[in-house]
Order: C-alpha cells, then sequence, then structure tokens
C-alpha cells in the first residue's frame, strides 16, 4: 500500500470492554510490518466511546493523539490527554482510553512486538 490508496476502515463494537465502538484505518498491511509490529494505526473514537482497559503481554503500544480530548488509563493511573499527548504501555502494563469530549477523539497506535 503506498501513496493515497483507498484504506479500509474497520468498526469494533465494545473494544476490550468499552463502550460504543472504535473506528480502526490500518495504515501498514501485515507484509509491510514484517513481523516487527502488530499493528500502525489511525484510531478514533467518537463522543461516548471508549477503548476498555486491557495488558499488554510480549509488545508495546504507543498512542500519538491528534485531536479532541480524553482520559488515559495507565494501569491505576488516570490524566486527560489532548492532541500532541504520547503515551506509552509497556509489556506487562495496561491502558484504556475513553472520548471525553464533543469531538472525535483521533489518535495514531502503534503495537511494536517483542521477545
Amino acid at each position: 500500500m503506498a501513496g493515497n490508496q483507498q484504506r479500509e476502515v474497520q468498526r469494533v463494537e465494545q473494544m476490550a470492554g468499552g463502550k460504543g465502538h472504535v473506528l480502526i484505518e490500518r495504515l501498514l498491511s501485515e507484509k509491510e510490518l514484517d513481523g516487527k509490529c502488530r499493528m500502525y494505526a489511525k484510531v478514533t473514537l467518537e463522543p461516548g466511546c471508549s477503548i476498555g482497559y486491557h495488558e499488554h503481554h510480549k509488545e508495546s503500544e504507543t498512542y500519538y493523539i491528534l485531536s479532541g480530548t480524553g482520559r488515559y488509563q495507565d494501569d491505576d493511573r488516570f490524566e486527560e490527554v489532548a492532541a500532541g499527548a504520547v503515551t506509552f504501555t509497556g509489556d506487562g502494563h495496561g491502558h484504556g482510553l475513553a472520548n471525553t469530549g464533543t469531538d472525535n477523539l483521533v489518535f495514531m497506535a502503534l503495537i511494536i512486538l517483542g521477545d
């Protein structure tokens, strides 16, 4: 996949036990990820939607917030996030994210595989 080709947007209901749905636009194919990453995608949480708390094992996940506002859970801590924020969840840790605003919460998600 290269350039501005049309990409499919996947709608996932109640992701990781969250509320509503998540829209995932995968930017690289499995072949392009080459076994080093599980996902590189643009993710959209519409108002009132969330990704439930979940843990990562043998991988890490980073979010880069592009627009909107939300409440991010990092293990047992909570923080407000907005455009420009970067979150990191390492191997053996968990996280969740809820859209707390009136606009879409849009972010890049990168899952890197570990050993």
